[in-house]
């Protein structure tokens, strides 16, 4: 604690919500529940729709924005049933998290530990200002199995190669197990004060986008759906996942993204078939391979924060890509799916259309852009994480410099 904090005996805990919108098998939830049966007071939820992240996007009828709004007046009504809710603010995270742990005089605020360098540096701002005041930011693992330095190779160093990382990833997972843990009943959840419910989207700025259209259902609900109708086909998913036309993923991409689901329940039901349905087992395997991937492409982002904005080998940062007015034309006729190759217009298309892309065709276009186009992986980084619902820092920028070699 900084020798200007003051300590003061106030109990009770704060969850600050960000990418898990959901109350089920929900880490900092939990830990705060039992915080509070341990010190005494109740908990409080929050989600921020941060001024810091809305006023950088480029147009105001997001589709993120548009699911996440759907996903919090979800989970706000869920908790409301356990006696609880979301307090729910249009504000700068990095001073509303700190003013509202003020005002409700709790001394802990639990969140789940993010990745992505500037949500590091976001959460080491409001640490700090919450130590200032006496308080404590607790920050718990949540988004993934294993994180940090939790899997690493016979030498203690970081893993580059996805294959030699998921065989440790499965020794580990093995010898250590996973639980997914319900909301107690008995929660001692705190309802918003001043009777405070979620804003409408139209109150922060937002225009409501073609979700329904689309046949996207946000929150736990769509989540649920999702993975029921998944389950019954996943025992083919290793012989139909590289076919696009086919409908074999889970389609959970955006779910995972933003929390509708938790990846360990996920994780769960995978070892599960795999262990008592012989006939499903190479398919759920395959499956758990790719949920792997996430935990793969956090830990490089992690240990190599660089990769976020320079290539992860730094002497591919050398190559002369196609630039100029040539290179407009070429990214142009890419991005708007006029390149002459039906599949990656197509997959263009469907990106433009919908926010979402068959993992193989991601590849694809990918590929095509920076081998067969000359045109530097950043700007298509940059052009996916603009129209996919299921941007992913980490997912997008390794999928990129995979594809580019870089």
């Amino acid at each position: 604690m900084p020798a200007n904090a003051r300590p003061h005996a106030e109990t009770g805990a704060l969850v600050w919500f960000r990418r898990d919108l959901r109350s089920d098998d929900h880490r900092p939830l939990n830990a705060a529940i039992d915080h509070a049966r341990l010190h005494g007071g109740r908990v409080w939820c929050v989600f921020v729709f941060d001024r810091d992240i809305l006023e950088a996007l480029p147009t105001r009828a997001d589709r993120r924005v548009d699911f996440i709004h759907r996903s919090v007046t979800e989970l706000d009504a869920a908790l409301r049933l356990q006696g609880g809710g979301l307090i729910v603010l249009h504000d700068r995270a990095r001073s509303a998290i700190p003013a509202l742990a003020a005002r409700l005089g709790v001394g802990t605020v639990f969140a789940g530990r993010d990745y992505e360098p500037q949500a590091v540096l976001r959460d080491d701002a409001v640490a700090r200002a919450l130590a200032a005041d006496g308080r404590a930011l607790r920050l718990v693992k949540d988004q993934v199995i294993f994180e940090r330095d939790e899997v690493l190779t016979g030498a203690g160093r970081p893993f580059v190669v996805y294959t030699p990382y998921r065989n440790a990833w499965m020794k580990r997972l093995q010898a250590h197990g996973i639980t997914a843990d319900a909301l107690p009943a008995d929660a001692p959840l705190a309802p918003p004060p001043d009777a405070l419910v979620p804003p409408p989207l139209a109150a922060i700025g937002f225009a409501p986008t073609n979700l329904d259209t689309l046949g996207v259902r946000a929150g736990m609900s769509g989540a649920r759906a999702l993975f029921d109708a998944f389950a019954e086909r996943i025992g083919r998913y290793h012989e139909a996942r590289d076919f696009p036309a086919l409908k074999a993923p889970s389609y959970l991409s955006v779910h995972l993204r933003f929390g509708t689901v938790s990846l360990r329940r996920l994780v769960l039901h995978a070892l599960q078939v795999m262990d008592a349905d012989p006939g499903a087992a190479d398919g759920a395997r395959v499956w758990l391979s790719e949920l792997t991937w996430r935990d793969f492409y956090f830990q490089v982002l992690h240990h190599f924060p660089h990769a976020a904005e320079r290539a992860f080998k730094p002497e591919y940062d050398r190559i002369a890509w196609q630039d100029g007015a040539e290179g407009e034309r070429l990214f142009s006729a890419w991005a708007q799916g006029r390149t002459g190759y039906p599949l990656v217009d197509a997959a263009m298309a469907q990106l433009e259309h919908s926010g979402y892309m068959h993992n193989r065709l991601r590849m694809v276009t990918a590929s095509f852009l920076t081998k067969d186009l000359g045109i530097d992986w950043r700007r298509g980084e940059a052009y996916f994480a603009e129209q996919l619902i299921d941007f992913d820092l980490a997912a997008n920028n390794g999928g990129w410099q995979w594809a580019a070699s870089t």
